[in-house]
């Protein structure tokens, strides 16, 4: 890989790391619901849910408008897109908060003016000049999602951290599938299953004892 190709991928690992100040720590996208009705006890179903979550749910979706933006489409239109998608005021939250987040931290790095926009077109416009190929981006930013999920089920399972390692590590060719199949998706493919995980997102906004926002 050549020198500015590691220069630009090193920029995107750096807004999908942890340490970048979206706060993405704060948000469980409903598995906190999930584990406090017990629906989520093990190793197994954490990795079975945030599969499905990945292959059916928000993942697919925000792949498939990443890949869109990236390939230069609106990003107002896409925005309310993502907006309209949003099976809940909680997840629209987490989405709306941590792109403006995303966008503040940009501004304070550049020193310009960033659009504020849903997460995963606030990534994807970051994205575009970066010239890395967008099957490389979308994968890395399902494996930023998963894992900050992943996180979320070693504490509030809990989970020891190998176990959690070990989740990761199984959704990675899944990962990068559907990354390969999201690149070339058009508007028309979006599309959102997982039911279960939507109803665990709309119940957690009456979770009486909550550590995470979602």
């Amino acid at each position: 890989m050549s020198t500015p190709e590691t220069a630009a991928l090193l920029s995107l690992v750096q807004w999908l790391s942890p340490a970048f100040p979206t706060g993405a720590f704060a948000y469980s996208h409903g598995l906190e619901q999930a584990i406090a009705t017990g629906e989520i006890r093990s190793e197994a179903a954490l990795a079975d849910w945030l599969a499905d979550i990945l292959a059916h749910g928000a993942g697919w979706n925000d792949a498939v408008l990443m890949a869109c933006a990236l390939r230069g489409e609106d990003l107002a239109e896409l925005a309310d897109l993502a907006r309209a998608l949003a099976s809940s005021a909680e997840r629209l939250r987490e989405t709306e908060e941590q792109g403006a987040a995303f966008a503040r931290a940009r501004a304070e790095m550049t020193g310009a003016a960033v659009e504020a926009l849903p997460l995963p077109l606030a990534v994807a416009a970051a994205a575009r000049d970066l010239g890395l190929p967008p099957d490389q981006v979308l994968a890395l930013f399902q494996h930023s999602f998963a894992a900050n999920l992943v996180s979320a089920g070693v504490r509030f399972i809990p989970l020891g951290q190998s176990a959690g390692q070990r989740v990761l590590a199984g959704l990675h060719p899944l990962i990068t599938r559907l990354a390969a199949r999201a690149a070339g998706a058009t508007r028309a493919e979006l599309a959102q299953t997982a039911f279960r995980a939507d109803m665990q997102a709309m119940a957690h906004e009456g979770l009486d004892v909550r550590i995470f926002k979602t």
